[in-house]
């Protein structure tokens, strides 16, 4: 029998390998999921994305948000940084998607802050049949 958190946790990876998919398909570079259940209860998964530019990086949380909301029903509860668009934070509440400029991205370094944490075998986004 699969638990609410079972069923919450698997739930979120598939937001978090859908995420990925998104940056990766909106040119993002870099594309990494973090697996962090492990390590805090605060969130279950990051999703990391390296952007070229801040238009970008726009491109990328829009249409993470979108995708997220038309095809998996899920709205996101916060957002920091857009304006600046250097580091974009999208929180999906056990997700957290971390878009980059590569300047920032090497600065704060969090793929180092979060070592222990498990790496989730992205899928290239010109595998799916999307």
């Amino acid at each position: 029998m699969t638990s609410r958190k079972d069923s919450a946790t698997d739930r979120a990876r598939i937001l978090a390998l859908a995420a990925a998919r998104v940056a990766e398909e909106t040119r993002g570079t870099d594309v990494r999921v973090l697996d962090l259940r492990e390590i805090t209860p605060v969130f279950d998964y990051f999703v990391i994305a390296t952007g070229a530019s801040r238009r970008q990086l726009h491109a990328m949380a829009d249409e993470i948000e979108s995708v997220l909301k038309k095809e998996y029903h899920d709205k996101k509860r916060g957002a920091e940084g857009y304006e600046e668009g250097r580091w974009i934070v999208l929180d999906y509440g056990d997700v957290m998607v971390h878009l980059f400029d590569a300047e920032a991205r090497l600065y704060w370094d969090i793929e180092h802050l979060w070592s222990d944490a498990a790496r989730v075998s992205v899928p290239s986004a010109g595998a799916g049949s999307r």
